[in-house]
């Protein structure tokens, strides 16, 4: 029985001793096929984009900046401070603070807005949850993506902000800067 599996056993196929001339021959090879990409590439020229001027297109599904939305034949906030986005967020960089509409101060379509409504950017993680929460469509992500500051409190978005049409419009923090 021993001498069964013995004769059944093939031996392995190894490739060739390291070392010597073979080892040079594989290894200056394997080089030049690695710089066939580059150097192919290096005949195709070069292609720059003149960023602030041109910019490249986001994909259709690209969760950029937050934005609030308004009802467009009232002009009245689609939030209700509900905050269901609150409660979505896994990263919890939303606060939402609500107050009651009254009949002389009508900010939303409902009994209660959003007197407070902050983002704050740092923490963001642009899951997407909050836009799908909110059962009003009050808040979506748009295609902006230059969202850089130099200070951390710049990048808390209040409710001001994310109702500004687009970045060009958003009111900055301190003047002159």
């Amino acid at each position: 029985m021993a001498t069964d599996w013995k004769e059944a056993a093939r031996p392995i196929d190894r490739g060739p001793e390291p070392g010597g001339l073979g080892a040079v021959y594989r290894v200056f090879g394997e080089t030049l096929r690695g710089l066939k990409t580059t150097l192919g590439r290096v005949a195709e020229g070069h292609h720059v984009i003149q960023y602030p001027e041109e910019k490249t297109p986001v994909y259709p599904r690209f969760r950029g900046r937050h934005k609030l939305h308004r009802f467009e034949d009232t002009g009245l906030e689609k939030c209700v401070g509900c905050s269901l986005c609150v409660a979505a967020c896994p990263a919890k960089c939303i606060r939402v603070v609500a107050a009651e509409n009254t009949p002389d101060n009508q900010v939303s379509g409902g009994e209660r807005y959003a007197a407070v409504y902050e983002i704050n950017m740092t923490r963001c993680i642009f899951c997407g949850y909050c836009e799908v929460a909110c059962p009003f469509d009050a808040i979506t992500m748009g295609n902006d993506y230059e969202l850089s500051d130099y200070h951390r409190s710049d990048l808390i978005f209040t409710k001001e902000m994310l109702l500004a049409d687009s970045p060009e419009h958003t009111p900055l923090r301190r003047e002159g800067e």
